[in-house]
Formats: C-alpha cells, sequence, structure tokens
C-alpha cells in the first residue's frame, strides 16, 4: 500500500492534535502513514511536534511526522486532512457571545453554536473554513477534509455552499451518549442494538432502535424505563462539586468521567431536563444535553438545567486550561474509523456524520448539512435515508433551518443585514428594537474576526 498522507489542522492544541495521533497510530491499516502537524501558532505547534516526534520513536512507530506553519505546503498530496481550529480567544469571545446578547435583552441557553451568540460564532469561524477548503480545492481537491470544528452545521452548510465537490465532513462527539445510555436503559449490551439517529447536529434525536436479532422495536422500551434512569444520573454539577472537592481536575486534554461510577446524582434530571420535555411532549430521545439541544429551542430557557449548564461550562474551561500533550494509543474519535473503512473497503455504517441532506431527511431543504448514519466503503461517505421523521421534531428543526441559511449567506456575501436577519429569524430571539445596535457592537467588540461584514 501507497504511504498515505495525513494533515492535522490545528495541531498545535494538545487536545484534538494528540487525540487524533492517537486514533491514528492505533489504526492498522494506517501504519506507514506521513502524518503534517499544521497550526498558525509556532510555539504551540513546535511542542506538539517535539512531543510526537518523541512518541513515534521511544513507542518505535512506523509513522513520520513534520510540522509547518504553511498550508499550501501542507496540503501537497495530502490524502486526508482532518481539521479543527478555533479563532481568538475561545472563551472571552464565547463570554462575548453570551452575555452581550443578554444586555439587549435575549436569554440564551448556552450561547455556543445556537441563539445569536451561534450566528456570531459561525460568522467568525466560517472565513478562516472557507479559506482552509479553497486551499484544499486548489492543491489537492480529491481529499477527504474532516471538521471537528463548531458551529457544525452552520459550516457543512457555508463550505458546501461555496465548495458543492468539497468532500466535506462534519464529525461530532454526542452520538457517544447513547453508548452510554441505551445499555443502562435497556439492560442490553449496544453491539446488539440498531440504531439511527439524525437531525441537525446538537439537535439530533434517536429515531429507531431494534433488537439486531430478533428485529423487535425497542423504543417502547426506552421511553417506559428512560425516566428511571435519568432522574438520578449524575450530571455536571455533581462532577465539577467532585472535582473541587477533590482536586481531581485531569491534567490532560479530559476530565476523568470514571468518577461518576462512585458519585450519586445530587439533582433531579441534571443536564437532562429538556430531554425529559422531548421525551413526553415528543415520544423521542435527545441524543445530547440541556446544554446543546436547548440552544434552538425558544421555550428551552424556560426548562433547561441553568445550574447543570453552568456547572459544565466552568469545568469545561478548567479542564481546557489544563491540557498538555498526551496522546493514548485508542480509538476515542470515528473519523479514523471511516478513514480505515474508505482505505481498506471494509464497508460499515458509521452512526452520525455531518453532510449535505439532497434528500436524506426529505422534509428538510436539500442545502441545509444534516446530522445522518452514513455507508462508508472506498467510495466515500454516503448518507442514510431517514424516512419517517416524526412532524413534530421536524417541525422544530425547520424552526432553525432559516437561521443557517442567513448565517450562510452573511459570511458567504459579507453582508451585515444577513447577520441582522438570521438573528431576527432567531426562534430564541423574542425582542427587535435594538438588533442592529446588538450587532454594531458585537461587529466592534469583535473587529479582527468580525468586521469583514458591511
Amino acid at each position: 500500500m501507497e504511504m498515505i498522507k495525513f494533515v492535522l489542522v490545528g495541531a498545535g492544541s494538545a487536545q484534538f492534535g494528540c487525540d487524533m495521533l492517537g486514533d491514528i497510530f492505533s489504526t492498522k491499516s494506517l501504519e506507514g502513514s506521513h502524518i503534517t502537524l499544521l497550526d498558525i501558532n509556532p510555539n504551540a505547534l513546535k511542542k506538539v511536534y517535539d512531543y510526537v516526534k518523541e512518541f513515534i520513536e521511544a513507542n518505535k512507530l512506523n509513522f513520520t511526522v513534520d510540522a509547518t506553519t504553511d498550508r499550501k505546503e501542507a496540503f501537497k498530496n495530502a490524502e486526508f486532512i482532518i481539521s479543527s481550529i478555533e479563532v481568538g480567544d475561545r472563551f472571552q469571545l464565547w463570554d462575548e457571545d453570551w452575555k452581550i446578547p443578554m444586555q439587549y435583552g435575549i436569554h440564551q441557553v448556552y450561547g455556543e453554536n445556537g441563539g445569536p451568540g451561534g450566528v456570531f460564532h459561525s460568522l467568525r469561524i466560517i472565513p478562516p473554513i472557507l479559506d482552509i477548503v479553497k486551499d484544499a480545492m486548489d492543491i489537492c481537491p480529491n481529499a477527504y477534509i474532516f471538521n471537528f470544528s463548531n458551529p457544525m452545521t452552520a459550516i457543512c452548510t457555508a463550505v458546501k455552499r461555496v465548495y458543492p465537490n468539497a468532500r466535506f465532513i462534519g464529525m461530532c462527539h454526542e452520538i457517544g451518549w447513547l453508548h452510554k445510555w441505551l445499555p443502562k436503559i435497556l439492560r442490553m449490551n449496544y453491539d446488539s442494538l440498531d440504531i439511527k439517529a439524525g437531525g441537525l447536529n446538537h439537535f439530533s434525536c434517536l429515531l429507531e432502535i431494534k433488537d439486531k436479532k430478533s428485529g423487535k422495536d425497542l423504543y417502547p422500551d426506552v421511553l417506559k424505563n428512560a425516566h428511571g434512569y435519568f432522574e438520578h444520573e449524575v450530571g455536571y454539577s455533581d462532577l465539577l462539586k467532585y472535582a473541587k472537592a477533590n482536586n481531581a481536575f485531569s491534567k490532560t486534554e479530559s476530565f476523568d468521567h470514571s468518577i461518576e461510577e462512585k458519585l450519586k446524582g445530587e439533582f433531579i434530571w441534571a443536564d437532562r431536563r429538556l430531554l425529559k420535555v422531548i421525551l413526553e411532549k415528543y415520544k423521542l430521545l435527545p441524543i445530547t444535553v440541556d446544554s446543546h439541544f436547548g440552544e434552538y429551542i425558544g421555550w428551552a430557557w424556560d426548562v433547561v438545567d441553568h445550574r447543570g449548564i453552568l456547572d459544565f461550562y466552568e469545568l469545561y474551561r478548567t479542564v481546557l486550561s489544563k491540557a498538555e500533550p498526551k496522546i493514548e494509543l485508542r480509538v476515542k474519535e470515528r473519523a479514523s474509523s471511516i478513514i480505515d473503512g474508505i482505505v481498506t473497503n471494509e464497508s460499515y455504517v458509521e452512526e452520525a456524520v455531518n453532510i449535505l441532506n439532497d434528500g436524506l431527511i426529505e422534509d428538510l431543504p436539500s442545502w441545509i448539512a444534516v446530522e445522518v448514519p452514513a455507508e462508508i466503503s472506498k467510495d466515500g461517505v454516503k448518507g442514510v435515508k431517514l424516512n419517517n421523521v416524526p412532524k413534530g421534531y421536524l417541525s422544530l428543526l425547520r424552526n432553525y433551518v432559516s437561521v443557517y441559511d442567513l448565517t450562510a449567506e452573511a459570511a458567504i456575501h459579507h453582508k451585515k443585514e444577513y447577520a441582522i436577519q438570521a438573528i431576527l429569524a432567531n426562534p430564541v430571539v423574542n425582542v427587535c428594537k435594538n438588533i442592529e445596535e446588538m450587532v454594531d457592537r458585537m461587529i466592534d467588540s469583535q473587529k479582527p474576526y468580525l468586521d469583514y461584514l458591511k
């Protein structure tokens, strides 16, 4: 097999770069590959590169690695590009995304990917990602590009609008909640379950679940047993309290969730009070928690676990501030499994990717990026059509689709007018009078990233 070339964009991040490298190093079909680490921060890049080079040598791994800040040089002969970038000071900008709209009377559950905060986050990050994809299309047009940046739906929708032929795939971790929840809810091994989940990123639900062996529909059992499981499940407030009391913040890229087994949930329906409403009113199980699912629903503010969301934010911020390079030789992210399937042609169904809809969910526009399962093979990533998506859930999805349309248009055409309209179309916004002033204030506060909007 010829040598495969990977490029990790944003490799200076201790969390992202080392997680992806551990995955690649643990995938047998990828042995002998060359990996180029790419980042705009030379100091962070050198720190990760030195650690990776030493790790390869110490573990006698059959991989080669180099590092550069030159994107065009990095992309030469690339076959797989894996990207996770942010712009500016992530948490300072996120605080502004949350607090400035609040000053203008807009309540947001989280302010990262939905609501006005999600619009501004999208408008900051879409332009540099479009630049990345442009270089890829010019230099290595057949390369697969895996995106881990948020806001996922906004990014994927905008990229495919500008570069319809790009092999651009959005990847998200949230499907992993089902791996934790379903075995406990059903008292069954996850491998014995046949599931389909989908919708929009951070706004997806479990749509079908069957016993692989018998074909029995297990959704009635999920709805019957979910309340008993979630009511006293450990939440982020419990984890933060434990971490502070025991100085248990991880010094690597993630928090040690194994301590959850030792704790008892102090708060009813922690992190999942909106999930409870969706279970009861829509008869569906979201694949994520309140902080994510609640960003796209106007009335979510009234029901979500605000304590849990604030505590998660503090926990997340603290953990990332302690991140140091650390590679573990085990697969954590699903991109390496997809690449393995493409390289070996060992076909399988991936549970969740973000790709252009184009009829995969019939009642949503063809141009929106949707989160769906996908068939993986040497032919690439082919979305699985989701039939009979419940109309009540579709109504929630459709309420947000126009926001993504206008956000993409604002980023692509540099039009402040579209940004204002995206916010006015947003289900979480119920004010109008000072929206243009708010947008001007955000542009002024985040001038290096938003001043292109005219």
